[in-house]
């Protein structure tokens, strides 16, 4: 049969990019994305910043400009030429670029030189170096994903419990100076300290401050202070009276209330209950419950107090941070930071740590919680600044954010989260209600795998207090192992499939 003519196939055979105007293209984008690079680092330059950091700051101010264009349009015509779209140029933005450059040049029948291979992979191993400076090596054979475990009570008494931990597959661990107090974390700290030479590993540890957690204060009101949705709860100055009249509650930081005003949404204990402020009274605020669930919920003391609308002002260290510093500094790894909104905040945090290092020590680590919508718009800088002085991770504290910023919101900015510390060449941590089911129940449920799978992609995976830790370790390191053979933060591997390998007939 001869072949069809040129004409018949032209209808549905539409022409394929131009490679010389899609290279004009590219090199536009690629001056406007320096211009702005440019603009953004000027904001940067002048920091005393760490040497090893430098190149990584310089690369996150060139993903900023990058992701401030809409690449959108260009991506599939490079995918047409079977080129890079540079949906994977996180850790090496202008190398990413050059090289997508020469390849269009040499397309046009004018060869250029790719960029040296090495540029490609400096970025990516400063972050593994990281991600195991922080959360440690891992075991034999272990997922690219570390574990990292909260302590509990127990480990200060069982020094086996800790054994059996780091056996089952805990990289590092996690001590939140919120419980427990100095006697016992030395003592989980001697336990872990101990496990990590008898097991043959490096196991960091991570101690976690409490920060101004905003919280309920006393509470009072009818049936139990139970709130329905269209009920009234008022917000008070003072500790309400035992027998009130309505639902009420006191606040950890009764100034807030100056800042609500009428409409705002305000939510408590983690989002369980919903509420719109009505009136603001001389006493306090009057508000209608428009979140409770079908049955009520209770109201309890010293539970979250979020306000998504409000730009809290509030110091990001307590006093009682301050006297866990005494204890966590000259012992600790790693230092986690809840709160953390401003780089004004971080200069705070590493003066104090500065007043307690002993002679000739370094400075730990630090872990950037991200809990508010102010601490996303201040992440590029909260970065630069904490790196600028100290090794850093961020921990995506997706809990308190989900309330700050919605649920809808929150599926997208965990994968930008990624994404942005990806260039940054900064570790992230995948953190909050990590198969708490498991943990807490002893059975996971099947959305809570399908979590702990996607936390693949971060460079560290955080698990709470639970009976049934070294379970859920177990089961953990396993779903990471498993899907670190498909996915490498955005880049599937393709390795072969095994599920259908000598079955495929029909």
């Amino acid at each position: 049969m001869s072949a069809p003519s040129s004409s018949l196939c032209a209808p549905s055979c539409p022409l394929a990019p131009n490679p010389a105007d899609l290279l004009t293209r590219v090199r536009t984008l690629r001056d406007h994305i320096a211009t702005e690079t440019d603009t953004i680092w000027s904001d940067w330059a002048d920091l005393d910043m760490r040497e090893a950091f430098r190149p990584s700051a310089q690369n996150l101010a060139t993903y900023l400009a990058f992701r401030h264009t809409d690449l959108s349009a260009v991506q599939p015509d490079l995918a047409a030429l079977g080129l890079s779209t540079l949906g994977r140029c996180e850790p090496h933005v202008r190398a990413s670029l050059d090289a997508v450059e020469a390849a269009l040049s040499g397309l046009t029948g004018v060869p250029a030189a790719f960029p040296d291979p090495s540029r490609l992979t400096r970025g990516p191993a400063r972050l593994a170096a990281r991600r195991d400076t922080a959360f440690g090596t891992g075991a034999s054979g272990a997922p690219r994903s570390r574990i990292l475990v909260t302590v509990p009570t127990e480990a200060a008494t069982d020094p086996g419990l800790t054994r059996d931990m780091i056996r089952t597959g805990a990289d590092a661990m996690r001590i939140n100076c919120a419980h427990d107090g100095p006697e016992l974390w030395a003592a989980m700290i001697t336990n872990i300290r101990a496990a990590g030479v008898e097991i043959g590993r490096y196991v960091p540890i991570l101690m976690d401050l409490a920060g101004p957690k905003l919280r309920t204060g006393a509470v009072a009101g009818p049936n139990k202070a139970r709130v329905c949705v269209d009920d009234r709860l008022d917000i008070l100055r003072e500790a309400p009276k035992a027998k009130a009249k309505h639902a009420a509650l006191s606040l950890s930081h009764p100034e807030l209330i100056d800042r609500l005003t009428p409409g705002m949404a305000v939510f408590i204990d983690d989002g369980k209950i919903g509420a719109e402020v009505v009136e603001i009274t001389s006493k306090g605020a009057k508000l209608k419950v428009t979140r409770a669930g079908p049955e009520g919920v209770k109201l309890k003391p010293e539970k979250g107090f979020n306000l998504p609308a409000v730009e809290i002002d509030i110091p990001a260290l307590t006093e009682d941070d301050r006297t866990a510093l005494d204890f966590v500094v000259g012992r600790a790894d790693l230092i986690g930071y809840s709160f953390v909104q401003t780089p004004e905040d971080i200069r705070l945090l590493i003066a104090e740590v500065d007043k307690r290092l002993p002679e000739g020590g370094h400075r730990p680590g630090v872990v950037l919680k991200i809990e508010t919508s102010q601490a996303i718009r201040n992440l590029p800088r909260l970065i630069v600044q904490s790196g600028a002085l100290c090794e850093t991770a961020v921990m995506i504290a997706r809990g308190d954010l989900a309330v700050e910023i919605g649920l809808e919101r929150m599926s997208e900015m965990q994968e930008e989260l990624l994404w942005l510390c990806e260039a940054a060449h900064t570790p992230v941590v995948w953190a909050t209600q990590v198969l708490e089911g498991l943990m807490k129940e002893g059975l996971a449920t099947r959305a809570e795998t399908t979590d702990a799978a996607m936390a693949q992609r971060a460079d560290c995976v955080m698990l709470n207090k639970g009976p049934y830790v070294c379970d859920t370790i177990r089961f953990l390191s396993r779903v990471l192992g498993r899907m670190d053979r498909h996915m490498s933060k955005k880049s599937a591997r393709l390795g072969p499939l095994r599920s259908w390998r000598g079955n495929i007939s029909v």
